[in-house]
């Protein structure tokens, strides 16, 4: 609709606070001095304001390197293959930047080869334990490491693999995410799967103070066919990609480590999703495969 009062034209017009990113600068830059530390003084305030929406997070994006030689999958990540593959950023909130640091630094690192996509992660923690053994349990009612991977990069048919320290995975398949009414199909699992943990301390032993774990997972090109046409990418294309570690706060009792009473689990990511729910594909990372 257009048209109106001058009034009317000046009550939908937008504002310093309001104008988009590119139109804040040009009205700046026109701007004589006095003025322009006036409004930048505005804007500051503005964004502090309770209640204002924070800017939207872009999701990560990370270039997925071919491995230069084999992987081996044991959980150490000290093969040469590793040594030539970046770290991602340190995780964050799954809320994002509106929510505190995580205590405990979580990264990871990518390769692929003709054969697999490797995921490798290390993750800080003073006290490393585990309860769960039996595949396809519920793998997050323990501390764990997440993988999520939508190939076609639309949102749909993406896969979803969780690991615990005790080396005890779960993987699913959704066709769609949960908010557009889909349904988890545990019956999916991954063929010719590597996995492996490696504890730098003792394993659910609360008499010292660990270092950290270490996990690698090789998921093979073809794990992927019996729900989507899934293939090996090609140098240059694109998945999208995240991670998220579940971390439970836990005391000490006669000898175990049990869950704190009235405390929610932890949920710290790559890319940040702004809620607390991992099926928003839209906000996962890029990863992006690059050739020799």
């Amino acid at each position: 609709m257009t048209g109106g009062t001058a009034a009317d034209r000046a009550s939908r017009a937008p504002t310093l606070t309001s104008a988009s990113p590119l139109m804040r600068i040009r009205w700046l830059n026109a701007m004589p001095n006095c003025r322009r530390l006036a409004a930048l003084l505005l804007l500051t305030a503005a964004s502090a304001l309770p209640g204002r929406p924070a800017e939207a997070a872009q999701p990560r994006q990370y270039a997925c390197r071919r491995a230069p030689a084999p992987v081996r999958i044991d959980g150490r990540l000290d093969d040469a293959a590793w040594r030539s593959a970046a770290w991602t950023s340190a995780f964050v909130d799954i809320e994002g930047a509106v929510k505190p640091r995580p205590r405990f630094r979580t990264r990871a690192k990518l390769l692929w080869d003709d054969n697999f996509f490797y995921v490798a992660a290390e993750l800080n923690e003073p006290h490393v334990w585990g309860t769960l053994t039996a595949h396809d349990s519920v793998i997050f009612r323990d501390n764990d490491f997440e993988v999520f991977l939508n190939p076609s990069g639309d949102g749909l048919n993406y896969f979803e693999f969780e690991i615990n320290a005790l080396n005890t995975g779960w993987d699913l398949f959704l066709p769609k995410p949960y908010k557009l009414k889909g349904r988890a199909d545990n019956t999916w699992e991954i063929p010719g799967l590597q996995t492996a943990v490696h504890v730098d301390g003792t394993l659910n032993d609360p008499r010292d103070r660990d270092r950290s774990w270490t996990v690698e997972i090789a998921f093979p090109w073809n794990a992927f066919a019996s729900r989507a046409p899934v293939r090996r990418p090609s140098p240059g294309e694109t998945w999208r990609v995240n991670f998220s570690r579940v971390e439970w706060r836990v005391e000490v009792r006669e000898g175990r480590y049990l869950k704190l009473p009235g405390f929610k689990e932890d949920n710290w990511v790559w890319s940040p999703q702004g809620v607390v729910d991992m099926h928003v594909p839209e906000k996962w990372g890029v990863v992006r495969f690059e050739g020799n």
